[in-house]
């Protein structure tokens, strides 16, 4: 048991809930329940099975990629973070890459019973998460972009679950990838500490987060007002840890801060969702809250 469960460290089990929440969102934003609201049964076996499929893809894809992320960063981990399970010997290098290569395989085919679209996306994203796993962390410039990618990307992926959605929403991705982004630069100061310009420019950052949401009410099918409680708590939990964390620069801050912006994924979701499928579909994704943060208590989240 001891061992299987280092190997579901590697996962990040409570991270893997926020990337259900993409999922979630991007399948409101798609149309695939707006011909009637959720709770009066258009969530029926019909709509459920390509959600279920799309939901165990990015199970998959995000679970291998941040098993991965420690396989690349095996040896550092040794000297930064040697509780971690390979360093520690509680899992393998080459048990934890065999791990990350069949998540990623299930992933892709799981997204393939949904459309082929959706399959080139999830080849997509497993191949960014690789890339940034294995060189785009290292680059001050290109890693956050590169780790926003994987994310928006996962959006996608959600709304690829009608095809045609995809090339009329596709710019909804720039949203999670400027929020990751922002979080992966507030995430390079865990270990030693941040610098104070980095810390700004990822509150920038997530200032553009805000203005990007608020600006899809110029779509049709978009209602702000349900949008906007959402977005009250998703500010009340990403901002605090993040002012706290500039004058310090002390790491527990920014693993504090960090941890926030990840868990907040899900509130970021459930606003968007609101906004497209209702409150109470809003309400069904944030639901996913409390269970991550559950999870987070048993597993780390960074």
């Amino acid at each position: 048991m001891t061992q299987v469960w280092a190997y579901l460290r590697l996962m990040r089990p409570a991270n893997i809930i926020t990337a259900i929440a993409d999922i979630m969102m991007g399948f409101a934003a798609s149309g695939a329940i707006l011909s009637r609201p959720f709770w009066e049964g258009s969530l029926n076996a019909e709509t459920l099975q390509p959600l279920g499929w799309l939901v165990l893809s990015t199970i998959g894809l995000y679970g291998g990629g941040v098993v991965f992320n420690d396989v690349f960063d095996a040896e550092l981990d040794r000297v930064e973070r040697p509780e971690r399970p390979i360093p520690s010997g509680k899992a393998s290098v080459a048990g934890a890459a065999t791990l990350g290569a069949l998540l990623l395989l299930s992933g892709v085919l799981a997204a393939w019973q949904v459309s082929l679209l959706s399959a080139v996306i999830a080849l997509a994203i497993a191949f960014l998460a690789l890339l940034y796993d294995y060189q785009g962390k290292h680059n001050t410039l290109l890693g956050p972009i590169n780790m926003g990618a994987c994310r928006g990307g996962n959006l996608l992926l959600g709304i690829s679950a009608v095809p045609a959605a995809v090339g009329q929403l596709w710019f909804m991705a720039l949203i999670p990838i400027v929020y990751i982004a922002a979080i992966t630069m507030v995430s390079r100061g865990e270990v030693h500490g941040g610098n104070t310009a980095a810390l700004k420019g990822a509150a920038f950052m997530y200032a553009l987060v805000f203005a990007g949401i608020i600006s899809l009410s110029l779509l049709p099918h978009f209602n702000l007002w349900y949008s906007i409680p959402f977005l009250l708590l998703f500010a009340y939990l990403i901002i605090p840890p993040l002012v706290k964390a500039m004058p310090a620069r002390e790491p527990k801050l920014i693993i504090k801060a960090v941890k926030a912006g990840i868990l907040a994924l899900i509130v970021m979701n459930a606003s968007m969702a609101a906004g497209f499928a209702g409150w109470q579909y809003g309400l069904l994704v944030l639901l996913l809250l409390p269970v991550s943060i559950y999870v987070a208590k048993k597993f780390a989240v960074t």
